[in-house]
């Protein structure tokens, strides 16, 4: 059976997200899959169970249910209880609850890990030392990492970007990132005359083709190989863990706090919503510190 045949609200909520909160296709896809994921839980635990009759008990037993078979961890059993809320919230919106049964559910703790990142000798080695491919691949890979590593874009936000929000006069790019929210990102001379001679030189010229990045054969690019090519050269001179696009993304907030950004800055240049996002960065910040001192300080 077709869930959503079965609670038609949840493609009603779907296309909520979609057409007027403007969500990711990726978050509404994690979305469905948790919505339907519950929602097939309860008509096998409590068959004929409308979302009238939806209690709070019975989401505990689905989480309960979670946790020991599918040993989730905490940030994904949290995700789970966001979607559900979102979903009840919304029901109460239309006048279809008058109660969600999500108000005593808790989320568990999650422990905050510091964001790693690639030290800035790394990557001066990456951009000034490392040979890319005399090809159009090539000029490819090394300007996406530039500009991850100058703008701190999201893997999502750097395929989606448009030559229309490249402003050379000023020296900026306009971003438009989470919930369609438009952020100004100042950028270097250098880099901006980088972009126009990129796509001064498409090997393909398409009529109503307007991504900034595109593959020799005229298409956008790939998030599985932007993933790849970023992982292949990072590994180049790194040996850290994490090497993908938000790493690089991370690796530009770290650097502009280690080197005294002021945080309200570097929130708005990350287009975070809330600055207890951005404030994780300061932790890494205070690790340098740290480090400095044990080196200098002679009582250290």
């Amino acid at each position: 059976m077709v869930i959503t045949e079965q609670y038609p609200a949840i493609s009603t909520f779907l296309n909520y997200l979609k057409f007027e909160k403007r969500y990711s296709q990726h978050t509404i896809i994690s979305y469905e899959n948790d919505l339907n994921q519950f929602f097939s839980y309860l008509l096998h635990q409590y068959p004929d169970t409308t979302i009238n009759d939806v209690k709070s008990m019975m989401v505990r037993s689905w989480l309960a249910q979670l946790k020991g078979e599918e040993d989730l961890t905490a940030k994904s059993i949290n995700r789970k209880i966001s979607a559900l809320k979102s979903f009840f919230k919304y029901q109460m919106k239309l006048g279809v609850l008058l109660q969600t049964p999500m108000g005593t559910i808790v989320a568990p703790k999650i422990t905050k890990r510091l964001p790693s990142f690639i030290q800035e000798s790394q990557l001066d080695t990456l951009f000034h030392h490392v040979e890319f491919a005399d090809n159009w691949q090539g000029r490819t890979e090394k300007l996406v990492l530039d500009l991850f590593y100058a703008t701190g874009m999201r893997l999502s936000e750097l395929i989606q970007l448009k030559e229309s929000q490249i402003d050379s006069s000023y020296r900026q790019i306009k971003v438009l990132g989470k919930g369609n929210k438009e952020r100004i990102i100042p950028v270097s001379q250098q880099l901006i005359e980088g972009i126009q001679q990129y796509i001064q030189d498409k090997p393909i010229k398409l009529e109503g083709i307007y991504h900034v990045f595109i593959t020799e054969k005229g298409k956008s690019l790939n998030p599985r190989s932007v993933y790849g090519f970023v992982k292949k050269n990072l590994g180049l001179v790194t040996t850290a863990q994490k090497k993908s696009p938000h790493t690089l993304r991370h690796s530009f907030a770290t650097h502009l706090m280690n080197n005294g950004a002021d945080l309200n800055a570097v929130k708005e240049l990350l287009g975070h919503s809330s600055l207890a996002a951005t404030q994780v960065y300061t932790h890494n910040t205070i690790e340098k510190l740290k480090e400095v001192f044990q080196k200098a300080h002679p009582k250290a």
